[in-house]
């Protein structure tokens, strides 16, 4: 379905939900660390979601057995976390999770290194997978066509190179987990749908070292980089306004 545009009670509760899935993931980035297993940290939020009043958009979300995603180096996304899956000093890791929070959704993601003094190749593919979303963020207003969403994070991808994968997008958000419109990571400014304030839809570059092809494994569910290079993934459902947008999925 179509986002629609969002009562102030809605908005409310995405506020308050954001507000919580931006906690979480935080508490995952500062816990990982070598020999835990993916399936642990998965616990761990899905704990903290029930402590703070809020369940995850993913577990059961068409079948995903888990509370979160994690992806590791080559997974682009939809890790499943394991038991058997155990994380290991140097890798790039994903946490991509949603969170229902009196009946809205918000969904959001952060990419980590477990290394604290990372490669430059992988501080600047984080550094700037990150400012590629808040490029597409920094466009974002009432009236705004997608195709300029999409153009302003490309351009910054673009400009080192960067693999940008094409068969995974951004989406609406809200009253279901994905929602239309897709907000796609590259394209044309001043072209597509027009987006109008109340709406709230997630923008989530991802990027690669490497080519932008991906290929879904053998669990059916984890997307990975066609030629193994390592990718990064981050995203913030934000809210349009009349003047710019808020971002709903931050502390």
């Amino acid at each position: 379905m179509m986002t629609k545009v969002k009562t102030t009670k809605e908005i409310a509760a995405m506020r308050k939900g954001g507000k919580i899935l931006a906690h979480v993931l935080q508490l995952l980035a500062s816990s990982v660390k070598p020999d835990m297993s993916t399936k642990e940290l998965s616990d761990m939020a899905g704990k903290e979601l029930a402590r703070l009043g809020a369940s995850s958009a993913c577990l059961g979300y068409q079948g995903f057995p888990e509370e979160v995603c994690i992806s590791l180096n080559d997974e682009v996304v939809h890790g499943i976390p394991r038991e058997n899956r155990v994380i290991k000093d140097n890798d790039l890791i994903s946490f991509d999770l949603g969170v229902i929070y009196e009946g809205m959704i918000t969904d959001g993601a952060i990419t980590v290194c477990i290394n604290k003094n990372p490669s430059k190749n992988i501080q600047q593919l984080l550094s700037t997978t990150e400012a590629s979303l808040l490029a597409g963020i920094e466009v974002i207003k009432d009236g705004v066509q997608v195709g300029t969403i999409a153009n302003a994070v490309q351009s910054v991808l673009e400009e080192q190179h960067y693999g940008i994968v094409r068969d995974l997008v951004g989406h609406g958000v809200g009253h279901y987990f994905h929602e239309d419109p897709n907000i796609p990571n590259f394209g044309r400014a001043n072209t597509g749908l027009r987006l109008q304030k109340g709406m709230t839809i997630a923008v989530e570059p991802m990027a690669t070292l490497g080519t932008h092809r991906v290929y879904l494994a053998d669990d059916g569910w984890t997307i990975k980089t066609w030629d193994g290079s390592l990718s990064a993934h981050f995203e913030h459902t934000i809210l349009i306004t009349e003047s710019g947008c808020e971002i709903l999925t931050q502390a």
